[in-house]
């Protein structure tokens, strides 16, 4: 185990220990650590929420894992499972391989209800957008993303006014 994980797990069990966080509290915040090691960072662009950023990396992570399970666990609330399960099959067999790589998420709106995510995935010259906003779920408020893309190509489309190139419109609102 690298001395950085290390050094972060025990520095999150120790807090933990002296705040008094719960275990299923510590297992998120170690996913989290796991994750956040195990992957390329995220470049960012914009003006993310501590949320909207927190769910656009999960979103990339689950895509570069392959876990088309845990990204679908994602979806906002209300959403039909089945299409979150199909449009994340569909995410990941478009972006699996550009994710894995250099990514640049910009984030246009307000994060503190929702935003727009743009992914550009360098290494594959793909681009892909989100949308993500706050819920409650598990009795806490926690962030989710759109997931209504079934088909293929409706997955991988993308809208007329994203720029080829992160931080074109100046990232504050969409046009």
């Amino acid at each position: 185990m690298p001395i950085a994980l290390r050094a972060a797990l025990a520095c999150i069990l120790t807090v933990g220990a002296l705040t008094a966080c719960s275990a299923e509290d510590d297992a998120v915040e170690l996913k989290y650590v796991q994750d956040y090691s195990g992957h390329p960072p995220l470049a960012v662009v914009g003006y993310p929420s501590t949320g909207s950023l927190g769910i656009t990396q999960e979103v990339v992570w689950r895509i570069a894992d392959g876990d088309a399970g845990g990204l679908a666990s994602l979806a906002g609330d209300g959403q039909d499972k089945g299409v979150a399960r199909k449009t994340a099959e569909n995410w990941i067999t478009a972006f699996r391989k550009g994710v894995g790589g250099k990514v640049t998420a910009e984030f246009y709106d307000d994060g503190s209800y929702r935003q727009t995510v743009v992914l550009y995935l360098h290494d594959t010259d793909q681009i892909k957008q989100l949308h993500v906003l706050p819920a409650w779920a598990e009795g806490r408020d926690v962030w989710r993303v759109s997931m209504g893309e079934p088909d293929p190509a409706e997955a991988t489309a993308v809208s007329s006014w994203v720029p080829k190139t992160p931080g074109a419109l100046g990232s504050k609102s969409l046009p």
